[in-house]
């Protein structure tokens, strides 16, 4: 196959990944490596596996079953439950979504100093514009260009002096500490990496996406496999090159709590000096600008799919599907109205990415009902691989979740 193609033929899992290194992950990755080191670099290792298992898994049982991950939950569950985890989950997606923009704009403000409301009120409308006029995915390929200013990290790792065979002890040799600021950091990293609103999205758009062939089964599953594969790695190389940084600019000069964008911004002090923030805030718009659709998409999908509409989706136009984007829209600003909480927005990401974490096990345990149910996934039903790493992402996000509730 050659690269054109190899690249032609990734799609939803290449964005779903690129969607997860989002605010909410630079911060929460920031924090990981300022508070302790190179003590969460095992997690990132342990996680793409993981996170690829689950994002197959949804795209196969939505390629399968030509439903999205909601819609075939309700097969199965009351009317009542569907409703609650589908409410929670819109909330949870719009404090995520409120707390990524409220980064953005605090990021903006090393840029320009201008209020905060009226960057939150900009870059909402932006969204909201380029989401009903435009197709995500041509807006989506245009935005990951500005996500390669995350690679800077990466260039930060060898600015610095490193010393690589710790670091790779760290990466391979787990680290845990039983302390409640640990498990709580470990909890965070698991909810914005194995995130609730990545199962939806990505169920969503293997039915959205026009393919444009005849290929059987088999092959999109073997191409999907593939996508999500380089997608869930691109997005977890990211996320240990910005707990590296982190590690040897702030934790090793005893900033242990990053509490605002600019303190954020001082881990790319090494190669950008006075410019730092610009290259900052630069990554965190165009990641933003990237996942606030997909967080406030993913939760009219929910909603959608959860009231069995007939007409819905970002394929659609405005005309097509009114209702559709009206959700989107109210997503977005009860998203805003989050933000009136007062939050420090470095926290407030750290928080959404714990509720992410502790809705994760359950949609988890739905996904590996219906992708065990032969019934329904014939001979694409779970083999012993994605069966055991799915469970084995159920029981880390249940456990690490139970530690730190007990610990607290």
């Amino acid at each position: 196959m050659s690269l054109r193609r190899f690249f032609h033929n990734l799609g939803p899992g290449l964005i779903t990944g690129a969607s997860d290194d989002d605010p909410s992950g630079i911060a929460t990755y920031t924090q990981a490596g300022a508070a302790f080191g190179l003590g969460t670099l095992w997690l990132m290792l342990i996680t793409v596996p993981l996170m690829a298992a689950v994002q197959e898994a949804c795209a196969r049982l939505s390629l399968v079953t030509r439903r999205g991950l909601v819609r075939n939950l309700a097969t199965r569950l009351p009317r009542p439950v569907l409703w609650i985890g589908v409410g929670l989950f819109v909330l949870i997606n719009a404090f995520n979504l409120g707390a990524d923009l409220g980064m953005m704009a605090s990021s903006a403000q090393l840029l320009w100093v201008l209020p905060q409301w009226a960057y939150l009120v900009f870059f909402a409308a932006v969204i909201l514009l380029m989401q009903i006029f435009l197709d995500y995915k041509h807006y989506a390929e245009v935005l990951k260009w500005l996500c390669v200013s995350l690679f800077a990290y990466v260039i930060v790792a060898f600015a610095v002096h490193v010393d690589w065979l710790n670091v790779a002890v760290a990466t391979f040799v787990p680290q845990i500490k039983f302390s409640k600021e640990y498990l709580l950091i470990l909890v965070a990293l698991l909810g914005t990496t194995i995130s609730p609103y990545l199962f939806v999205w990505q169920s969503a758009q293997e039915i959205e996406q026009d393919r444009g062939d005849h290929d059987g089964i088999e092959r999109i599953l073997f191409l999907r496999r593939q996508d999500v594969a380089v997608g869930m790695a691109l997005s977890n190389l990211v996320a240990w090159f910005i707990i590296l940084t982190a590690a040897h600019v702030l934790f090793v000069s005893g900033m242990h709590d990053v509490n605002t964008p600019a303190e954020a911004a001082a881990v790319l002090a090494p190669i950008a000096g006075k410019y730092a923030s610009w290259l900052f805030a630069v990554g965190v718009i165009g990641t933003g600008l990237l996942a606030v659709p997909v967080l406030s998409g993913s939760a009219g999908y929910a909603i959608a799919e959860a009231a069995n509409m007939k007409r819905a989706g970002l394929s659609k136009t405005w005309n097509q599907a009114p209702l559709f984007y009206s959700l989107i829209i109210l997503v977005t600003l009860l998203g805003m109205a989050s933000t009136c909480l007062g939050l420090n927005p470095i926290h407030a990401l750290i928080y959404a990415a714990v509720g992410n974490a502790l809705l994760a096990p359950f949609l988890l345990l739905g996904i590996l009902a219906l992708t065990e149910d032969k019934k329904l996934l014939g001979n694409q039903a779970n083999g012993p691989f994605s069966r055991v790493l799915l469970w084995v992402a159920f029981l880390a996000m249940a456990g690490s979740l139970v530690l730190w509730v007990v610990l607290r």
